[in-house]
């Protein structure tokens, strides 16, 4: 029976699943064989579950990283279970000498990774851990007064100061390593949906991987950045990067994107423009994970604590609001450019970043629902799924984030459509049926201004 390389070097795959500009498998590759494992972890405390779009992304992300791994003579080991004692026994069980990660900023994920170094370490082996998720890390950025930020307008200007890391080159094949360790079945983790199979859109819509990931950024340099700052908000046109899931699962690092737009801007002057606005959506992202690593209750908490007060509605609490949600989830809320996007979100697993915006505002400001229940559908349906980024962006329409919009900022999704779907294609494509209205715009918009002024008020009270 073929037997595990002795001693080889061990790579942890996460939320990293590509092989290019890889610190840690570029690092494990350089030290000897190396063998690699993805761990399923649902038992961690305060791992927040992938949800249903996100699983399938992962099933077929997952099949791919096995064939690019297999390509440079990686085995690919599949576990599940908690991470830090399942990387140790995964560790244990090859002899691993060196364990090699790329490092998460969620609370919860990173209690994960300490625990997993000091049991490395005390059974006396090697744990490194890199950067390469984010442009930065979140605590090399701070405020002239050694603070973390909240206005996204001078954390962009620092982040251009800093020099970011080059990128690596492609990893070269090493021999084949012979494992003999016991890998699960894929399928066993049921991360496709049946009964029903409601993935036939995504399916239409995306091919996870990294192979995939790299072709789109090639187009995006190519056809999409020099028109990006006309085109972006136009969810009719193939204006935007569509990169998000992509950068989410790790097919691309944000340094990849981000050095292969400046060689474009450099190379042809005219795209220059565009290369910049779209570099400028990779240090938002950054900017939502400096967010989260700094203030970890993003996701469940206001950041701004003065929202605590507000008069949220609540879809368990109130028939009414219960109705709502469900029309808005929908897509049947008899606003065709919101129910085109949900639509769109649920048939692809992805929605244009205007309509979202579009669509949070309805929810939030005119429907009165607490951000959270968007935040959390998002969460479920999203193939881009990012904790950092749902959270962040969800709070920054609710006006309850940093740098957030004013709470009286309230997209009208008639005047939206007219401006940024003016044929009417988008609505027209993802909903065909016209419905009827759930709510008067007008006269919602005031509620929510008038619920704000009591908040307001209820403070200086």
């Amino acid at each position: 029976m073929p037997r595990t390389t002795d001693s080889p070097q061990l790579v942890w795959f996460r939320d990293d699943l590509r092989t290019a500009d890889h610190p840690a498998l570029t690092a494990a590759l350089s030290a000897g064989p190396t063998i690699a494992v993805y761990i399923f972890d649902e038992q961690s405390p305060g791992l927040r579950a992938v949800g249903g779009a996100a699983r399938w992304w992962l099933h077929h992300a997952l099949l791919d990283l096995h064939e690019s791994l297999s390509q440079l003579g990686v085995p690919l080991i599949l576990r599940s279970g908690p991470g830090s004692a399942t990387v140790a026994a995964v560790a244990e069980q090859s002899n691993a000498r060196g364990i090699h990660w790329m490092r998460r900023y969620g609370e919860a994920e990173r209690e994960v990774d300490t625990l997993a170094k000091q049991q490395l370490q005390g059974a006396g082996r090697e744990a490194h851990s890199y950067a390469g998720a984010l442009l930065h890390e979140p605590w090399q950025l701070q405020t002239q007064e050694g603070n973390s930020y909240k206005v996204f307008t001078p954390f962009y200007n620092k982040l251009r100061d800093l020099e970011l890391r080059p990128v690596l080159p492609a990893p070269e094949a090493q021999d084949v390593v012979r494992c003999d360790l016991d890998s699960e079945d894929l399928e066993s983790w049921h991360l496709l949906p049946t009964s029903p199979d409601w993935s036939g859109g995504l399916a239409q819509r995306w091919t996870p991987g990294e192979t995939e990931a790299q072709a789109r950024l090639q187009e995006v340099v190519e056809s999409i950045a020099a028109g990006y700052p006309e085109h972006h908000d136009r969810p009719d046109l193939d204006g935007t990067s569509a990169l998000s899931p992509a950068l989410r699962w790790g097919h691309l690092s944000p340094h990849q994107v981000w050095e292969a737009l400046g060689r474009h801007a450099a190379s042809s002057p005219g795209a220059s423009e565009g290369a910049a606005a779209v570099q400028r959506q990779l240090a938002w992202r950054d900017f939502c994970w400096h967010l989260l690593y700094h203030h970890p209750s993003l996701p469940i908490k206001n950041l701004r604590a003065e929202f605590d007060g507000f008069d949220w509605s609540w879809p368990e609490q109130d028939q009414q609001t219960a109705a709502h949600v469900r029309a808005w989830q929908r897509g049947e809320t008899g606003f065709r450019l919101v129910d085109a996007g949900m639509q769109q979100l649920w048939q692809t697993g992805w929605m244009h970043n205007r309509v979202r915006m579009v669509t949070a505002s309805l929810l939030v400001k005119n429907l009165g629902v607490h951000w959270s229940v968007g935040e959390q559908w998002f969460w479920d349906t999203l193939v881009d799924a990012d904790l950092a980024s749902n959270s962040a962006n969800w709070q920054w329409v609710a006006g309850s984030g940093a740098d957030a919009a004013p709470y009286f900022r309230v997209f009208n999704p008639e005047l939206q459509a007219k401006k940024f779907d003016p044929q009417g294609s988008y609505a027209a494509r993802f909903a065909p049926v016209a419905h009827e209205p759930i709510v008067d715009l007008k006269e919602s918009r005031t509620q929510a201004l008038e619920s704000y002024d009591h908040m307001k008020a209820r403070q200086k009270g």
